[in-house]
């Protein structure tokens, strides 16, 4: 990777910050090529601040810190992108980004929907499918998660895609049901396997 930091005539090049998981482009800072090396060997987006006259990790004092998943230059070598992974909100202002956008993902809607079973349990509505769930109990929760699997599997050895989606998302929904009955989040089989991952 060559990049030239002389090319615009101070010394730095804009960095554009984009996050990893949702490619949501969360800020623009600039690096002077001690800042660019000190993002490579420490994997923490590190700019150049021109107010502070110095090296400045984003994220030391918030804690908020970048953490870098790829670094790659344009095409004339005067602008770096960056793929990291926010630990918080980046913007000062406490936004998601510094275009003040949400920065969230369609992965996110499984929190979201893992709330709303979750309000089910709680009020236990007549007429609703979730709530008959709750009242057959975790024995029949769980029995409904296998046969949702059976289904996932028989229709993954076909060839219809929307028949095998939906099966997913059946599955996929059952199993939030279990997760919320058992006191679980799905937040907590990410952390498992986060934790798996390093």
């Amino acid at each position: 990777m060559q990049l030239d930091f002389s090319k615009l005539g101070n010394g730095l090049l804009p960095a554009i910050i984009q996050d990893a998981r949702t490619n949501v482009v969360l800020m623009l800072g600039f690096m002077n090529e001690e800042a660019f090396d000190k993002t490579k060997k420490e994997g923490k987006v590190t700019f150049y601040s021109r107010t502070k006259d110095r090296l400045w990790t984003k994220g030391e004092e918030s804690g908020n810190f970048l953490e870098v998943v790829s670094i790659l230059p344009d095409c004339d070598n005067d602008t770096i992108l960056i793929k990291a992974n926010p630990a918080g909100p980046v913007c000062h202002t406490g936004n998601d980004t510094c275009f003040a956008e949400i920065n969230k993902g369609n992965i996110d809607f499984l929190v979201h929907l893992q709330d709303l079973i979750d309000q089910r349990l709680q009020e236990m509505p007549e007429g609703s499918y979730t709530t008959s769930l709750f009242e057959k109990g975790i024995n029949k929760i769980a029995q409904k998660v296998g046969e949702e699997a059976v289904e996932t599997v028989i229709e993954a050895k076909d060839h219809n895609d929307d028949l095998f989606l939906n099966e997913v998302a059946d599955l996929t929904y059952h199993l939030l049901v279990l997760l919320t009955a058992k006191s679980y989040r799905i937040e907590d089989v990410v952390k498992v396997l986060q934790k798996r991952h390093k």
